[in-house]
């Protein structure tokens, strides 16, 4: 859309108010989407909620490139949100669910890079479509958008059901099978399922390939759960699940991404040609480093990566600021200070894609417990669509009230705020299981002790209740899994 947004103005005849509604509208309308498919994940499975999105996003990207006006190509920006919101929840969870402990950080990960090399082909596809005529051109830079949602679709098809999910069913035995194919041995695939069978309230005994579980296994009373009644710990995992979406989006990565162009322009590139190559520059700086992050999330840790990367980000920010309100100031072409702008728009999303960007999803889909995990995901997910939505749909309006270098001001105070944030809300994950998550959160300071023990495995609940809470576990500080009444 970047790039698109150029040649729409020009084909539409639409006003700047106009390109900020149709460029951001698309994360509003993908809250929709990335709430239905927290229930619709839990009640048909998550492999057929990844067909569902990839059929939505197929409609919604034939509409745009059918569009023959603006509002045509609004309700085009509609059904693809929807397909948007439904990928953006569901892949990855699915992903963490199929992954070991060991190399969760690492696949999970997978689903940030394939969005950045979605968004470096979007870029190269906005420079080749550029050369069609301007009414063909846009249309085809949207409605290529289909081809990649078949892929998906039937793709899918192919991989096997989330184990995780299974058990919740009682489909112990379809579980079995596919923790056999996903792990390295039979040993390991025997532990992963004791495992989950605990979470999910199955007695250890319990080893036929169908057995009953709670009539509450498509998700039912969960937003209860997360939000009437939490316990300690699932209030904290809320609250970093949802902060951290809001802080990947906040710090303004979509500002940089969706209006790389006019930043450009504003930086002194006045060439339409030039500026689309400069954007594949961006898509291309994006993806490598996101390539990077992928081997580093499982050796050095989430937070490690996370800090140092909303650290690079805050620097890139604040000096990009300097950069652009010297060339708003000055009467003539200062070049030190167009290439400055230029290079720190490339170390900023260099910076957010080797921690933040991929991070988050890593993140937010492993914290949740089990029965909690696509809902909540899901929420995260929607406060991520929203947020990216206000600053894509304000971003222009912004800049032209403050400024283009005081919007990234803003930014990089937004960014200081978030580092603060992670530093004290959010525990190292790394090398943990999904069922071994809810251990860490519930105390603010006391992860470390919890993590020490997590490693030896020598714990019952109520003793980690007393040695990380400083208090008896039967307050509800710590729940390894369901309580007695989810049990019940």
């Amino acid at each position: 859309m970047s790039g698109a947004a150029i040649f729409i103005k020009d084909d539409l005849h639409i006003s700047d108010v106009q390109v900020e509604v149709l460029v951001g509208i698309l994360n509003l309308y993908s809250i929709l989407g990335s709430a239905a498919a927290g229930r619709t994940s839990d009640w048909i499975g998550r492999r057929y909620t990844i067909v569902i999105a990839g059929a939505i996003f197929f409609a919604g990207a034939l509409l745009m490139g059918f569009a023959t006006n603006y509002s045509f190509l609004m309700f085009g920006r509609f059904v693809a949100g929807i397909g948007v919101g439904y990928a953006a929840m569901i892949a990855p969870v699915y992903i963490a669910e199929v992954s070991p402990a060991s190399s969760r950080g690492f696949l999970t990960s997978f689903h940030e890079i394939f969005i950045n090399g979605g968004i470096l082909l979007g870029y190269v596809s906005n420079y080749a479509f550029s050369k069609l005529p301007t009414h063909l051109g846009w249309r085809m830079m949207l409605g290529v958008g289909a081809i990649p949602s078949v892929m998906l679709a039937v793709g899918v098809l192919a991989i096997p059901e989330s184990p995780r999910w299974l058990v919740m069913q009682g489909r112990l035995g379809e579980a079995r099978q596919v923790l056999e194919k996903i792990s390295d041995t039979h040993e390991e695939a025997h532990l992963r399922l004791a495992d989950i069978k605990q979470a999910a309230a199955i007695p250890e005994h319990c080893n036929d390939d169908i057995v009953q579980v709670s009539k509450q296994s498509h998700g039912e009373g969960v937003w209860k759960e997360l939000l009437v009644h939490p316990t300690p710990a699932v209030r904290h995992i809320l609250i970093a699940a949802v902060g951290i979406h809001f802080f990947q989006q906040i710090t303004g990565i979509d500002a940089v991404v969706l209006y790389s162009p006019r930043i450009f322009e504003k930086a002194g590139i006045t060439s339409k040609d030039k500026k689309l190559l400069a954007t594949v520059a961006v898509g291309f700086v994006k993806t490598i480093f996101i390539l990077v992050a992928t081997f580093l999330l499982d050796r050095i840790g989430r937070r490690p990566l996370l800090l140092s990367s909303v650290a690079g980000m805050i620097l890139s920010l604040g000096t990009l600021g300097v950069a652009l309100t010297v060339i708003d100031h000055s009467h003539e072409k200062i070049t030190w200070a167009v290439v400055l702008a230029i290079a720190m728009v490339l170390s900023y999303v260099a910076w957010f894609s080797i921690g933040m960007g991929p991070i988050t999803w890593v993140y937010s889909s492993e914290i949740f417990p089990l029965r909690l995990r696509a809902q909540g995901a899901s929420m995260g997910v929607a406060v991520n669509r929203v947020t990216s939505g206000v600053i894509s749909m304000t971003f222009i309006s912004l800049y032209k009230g403050i400024t283009i270098g005081g919007a990234f001001f803003l930014f990089a105070g937004l960014a200081t705020v978030a580092w603060v944030f992670f530093y004290t809300m959010l525990p190292e994950t790394r090398g943990r299981t999904l069922e071994d998550m809810e251990v860490l959160f519930g105390k603010f300071y006391k992860w470390r002790s919890a993590s020490e023990m997590l490693k030896s495995k020598s714990y019952d609940n109520h003793d980690l209740g007393k040695q990380v809470n400083g208090q008896d576990n039967t307050n509800g500080q710590i729940q390894l899994g369901p309580t007695k009444n989810q049990a019940n």
